[in-house]
């Protein structure tokens, strides 16, 4: 009882107090030294803001990068969009955010689209239209999104066939 006693007056002496600051000073000061070290890390780690298609590269291997500029175009399913072409005779069944489905070659299944726009204008038949079908000289551009889940299944450029429900 009387060691515990002893210990007890030891821990009271009034250097003891500040070794206790001295010592709570430098594990702030090591848990500053940390979070400075995390944050450096975290600045050189290379993340896109959202996942996504990369679409474009900017640069090369060995081209010179301005700080702060971007070096790839990403295209996140979101922003997928498919564009397809109809006559007239079909422009009255259509209505914007009506559903209708799109095929291709190596999608599988149709992707099921959701209409967001249809042109007020007529114009002249693209030059290369995929078609089974023959077109008529004026058509109808319209633009759907498929669901951003279905969207992964889609590239651009890729031709598609619209199937209108």
């Amino acid at each position: 009882m009387r060691e515990l006693q002893a210990q007890l007056e030891v821990a009271r002496l009034p250097g003891r107090d500040d070794q206790r600051r001295a010592q709570a000073a430098q594990v702030e000061a090591a848990k500053a030294a940390l979070a400075q070290a995390e944050w450096t890390l975290a600045q050189k780690r290379l993340t896109a803001p959202a996942a996504g298609l990369v679409f474009d590269t900017l640069y090369r291997v060995g081209e010179w990068v301005p700080a702060g500029s971007p070096v790839i175009s990403l295209l996140p399913p979101g922003n997928i969009k498919v564009r397809f072409f109809v006559p007239e005779t079909a422009l009255g069944a259509l209505k914007v955010g009506q559903q209708a489905s799109v095929r291709c070659d190596a999608c599988g299944d149709p992707i099921p689209v959701r209409i967001d726009y249809i042109s007020a204008q007529a114009e002249y038949t693209p030059p290369v239209i995929y078609s089974r079908e023959s077109r008529s000289k004026l058509v109808y551009m319209v633009q759907a999104r498929p669901a951003p889940e279905a969207a992964t299944r889609l590239h651009p450029g890729q031709p598609v066939e619209a199937v209108l429900q």
